[in-house]
């Protein structure tokens, strides 16, 4: 991995802390030499990015404030288009077109992409940009599809990102979750497993049996 995410994310105040607190070496260091350029996704990050079903995207507003807004979809609804860019269907919302605004106004965003089951958690930064569905319907398609099925809410545009830089988190902190599909899954591989020992102790029954 590069050296960009160290040069995008410490800033002064970040480094003057680093330097303090003895962190400096093994953080902030980094900046000193060359910029590597940019982080390029690799098969781990393609595919975390390719198979959740939620992320938090953040913008900043023109005067500099962080929005933070939830994304979700059905698994896989996040694409890699290649190389180091990503891509989603914006679904219909609100309205405030907040994210999609900011976006406009500098196109930098960070996204929090979390596998909570596994504690695996992955920070992205770049630039995206919106793309409005009569400007590339086939891009807006191609991101409403997830594998052989069609996503049936309504979208009107594209967000194609891509990434500068990304850093992944270490778990300690992260609280395991699990949702519906993933307890199912489970269950199911529970129950496939009792049934299979359930008849195999109904046959040594048997064989005791007839004995």
């Amino acid at each position: 991995m590069s050296n960009r995410y160290a040069r995008l994310m410490f800033g002064r105040g970040a480094l003057e802390r680093q330097r303090a607190d003895g962190s400096y070496a093994v953080y902030g260091a980094n900046a000193d030499r060359d910029d590597d350029g940019p982080d390029h996704l690799d098969e781990r990050e393609i595919g975390l990015l390719s198979s959740v079903f939620q992320f938090h995207l953040a913008t900043a507003t023109a005067d500099g404030y962080p929005y933070i807004q939830y994304r979700s979809g059905p698994r896989g609804f996040l694409h890699h288009l290649g190389e180091d860019t990503i891509g989603f269907a914006d679904f219909h919302g609100n309205a405030q077109f907040v994210s999609v605004g900011n976006i406009d106004d500098n196109g930098r965003i960070a996204m929090f992409v979390a596998d909570y089951p596994r504690k695996i958690r992955l920070k992205l930064f770049g630039h995206a940009t919106v793309v409005d569905a009569a400007e590339d319907p086939e891009l807006l398609s191609r991101l409403m599809t997830v594998g052989d099925s069609r996503i049936a809410a309504r979208a009107e545009r594209s967000i194609v990102i891509t990434i500068e830089a990304f850093d992944w988190n270490c778990s300690r902190s992260l609280v395991p979750q699990y949702d519906r599909d993933y307890v199912r899954a489970l269950n199911q591989a529970h129950a496939a497993e009792t049934a299979e020992l359930r008849a195999r102790i109904a046959d040594l029954e048997r064989q005791i049996t007839e004995a």
